[in-house]
């Protein structure tokens, strides 16, 4: 017999839920939040294990890395490289006379980085349109997010925010559209004639060296007496030295006013005890970049976690204090790196859907490279890094100045470090600031990896004549260190 007070409840529950638009929440094995390259990479992980998944982001769905880093950066690079290898190839018997149009530059860049684009897109638009939302998440409590004012659910997250450049918001104020980022220097039509570089790290470097031998002339202002990311003392040294000679670098200052003036912007500084002034058509401030887990209200899941600076990450697991919430990418990292970004995503999946059993996610081994000529990369463990942790080492040097394959390309400028431990005699490192350094540094990183031992590198076979036998010269000088030392 037909329970009619059951149906008329069933059918009053109903109404309801319909007039008031009341839906029950899913319960998702991952939340993924952010759809960066550690997002993307995430997504492309979980959706191995489980189709029970959902990515939210807010903004573009084609990567930092593809349309505002790496890639668009290296095409810049690439076309400046070029410019000035012409303008040098007198070094090489060629007496070259040509005319150099620049107009094409940053067509050319956006162009083939929305080729990148595209192709990222493209893989996004394929997903299961259930499995993605487009909106501004911010957290309710540990288990539930907002967009759009609905609420989700999952017994994991995957925190995949991101960053952003950080510049003066007073100066952004003054300056308008003359101020710039790494996020808008490539939407720029032509290169500008003049340009102010504020810092002198990775971004700072790379652009501002691709806009010099672009035609413009750029001025860098360096908080500190530092360039790119050597820490080997006598290597940063040589790249102040080289890089000076190419770029104005006004080390230990910074302006202390900015005033646009009609279409250019006038910066003043002091130094050496003198006010001075410069007149550019652009800034470019490149000194980091923030965070956006700001953005996600995360004192709702703890009220400890008011303060984004400060919150309990793990290092090493990624894992937001005791909570199945796994924060990967730029959003909090010592490595803002592509591929660490996408290893941290995958990793993070792994440790959503087996917590509370949770694996490393920064076990790669350190590899970073900055796109200057010559070029700076860090394999291993860096100078720094060896000696705050008082390991005993011994350093074998190389200078490229007489290599012999260097001087046929002329490229003989500046030098590798390779760092050897004294008691395993195993690599332990590397710092390189020389021509084709990212391809040794990737070598460097994969033996380290196999814990090779110097005397087993110096088995290996070098071709002669090539820029490898260098690094050989240098495992050399390691070798009699070390020799002179069990003599001693």
């Amino acid at each position: 017999m037909l329970n009619h007070s059951y149906f008329t409840l069933n059918l009053i529950n109903s109404y309801y839920l319909t007039i008031h638009k009341i839906s029950v929440i899913i319960m998702y094995d991952i939340i993924i939040i952010g759809a960066g390259t550690a997002g993307i990479t995430a997504y492309q992980e979980a959706i191995k294990h489980t189709q029970n998944i959902l990515i939210i982001n807010d903004g573009s769905w084609d990567t930092t890395c593809a349309r505002v880093g790496c890639m668009p950066s290296k095409v810049l690079i690439s076309a400046a490289h070029r410019l000035h290898d012409l303008h040098e190839a007198d070094k090489v018997g060629l007496n070259i006379k040509a005319q150099v149009d620049t107009s094409q530059v940053m067509p050319h860049v956006r162009a083939l980085r929305d080729h990148f684009t595209q192709a990222t897109l493209k893989e996004v638009e394929s997903w299961d349109a259930q499995h993605k939302i487009q909106g501004k998440a911010e957290f309710i409590d540990a288990q539930t997010v907002q967009v759009n004012q609905q609420q989700y659910q999952a017994k994991a997250f995957i925190l995949a925010v991101g960053s952003t450049p950080t510049y003066d918001a007073e100066w952004k104020q003054q300056l308008g559209e003359r101020l710039i980022t790494s996020d808008q220097i490539f939407e720029l039509d032509a290169i500008p004639k003049s340009l102010a570089v504020i810092g002198s790290g990775v971004i700072a470097l790379e652009l501002a060296q691709a806009m010099q031998r672009l035609g413009c002339d750029t001025t860098i202002f360096a908080r500190s007496r530092r360039v790119g990311a050597l820490t080997s003392p006598a290597l940063q040294q040589l790249a102040q030295e080289l890089l000076s000679n190419e770029l104005k670098i006004k080390f230990e200052v910074l302006p202390q006013n900015v005033e646009k003036v009609g279409n250019q912007v006038k910066l003043e500084f002091s130094e050496q005890g003198q006010t001075q002034h410069l007149m550019v058509d652009y800034v470019l401030v490149a000194t980091g970049r923030r965070s956006h887990l700001d953005s996600l209200n995360l004192q709702q899941i703890d009220s400890q976690f008011d303060n984004f600076k400060e919150l309990p990450i793990d290092p090493q697991t990624k894992q937001l204090g005791n909570y199945p919430i796994f924060v990967v990418g730029d959003a909090h990292t010592s490595t803002p790196i592509q591929h660490e970004a996408a290893h941290e995503g995958r990793g993070a999946v792994h440790n959503c859907l087996n917590y509370p059993k949770l694996k490393n996610l920064k076990d790669l081994t350190s590899l970073s490279i900055v796109f200057s000529q010559p070029e700076m990369a860090i394999a291993g463990q860096s100078y720094k890094q060896l000696k705050n942790k008082n390991i005993d080492f011994v350093i074998g040097k190389v200078s490229y100045e007489r290599q012999g394959r260097a001087m046929v390309l002329a490229k003989n400028k500046g030098a590798v470090e390779i760092y050897i431990d004294k008691r395993t005699r195993q690599l332990l490192g590397a710092e390189l600031f020389v021509k084709s350094a990212e391809h040794f540094a990737h070598t460097f990183a994969w033996l380290i990896d196999e814990g090779v031992t110097l005397d087993e590198l110096l088995t290996k076979p070098f071709y002669h004549p090539t820029l490898e036998e260098g690094l050989r010269t240098a495992l050399k000088h390691a070798r009699r260190q070390l020799r002179d030392q069990e003599g001693s």
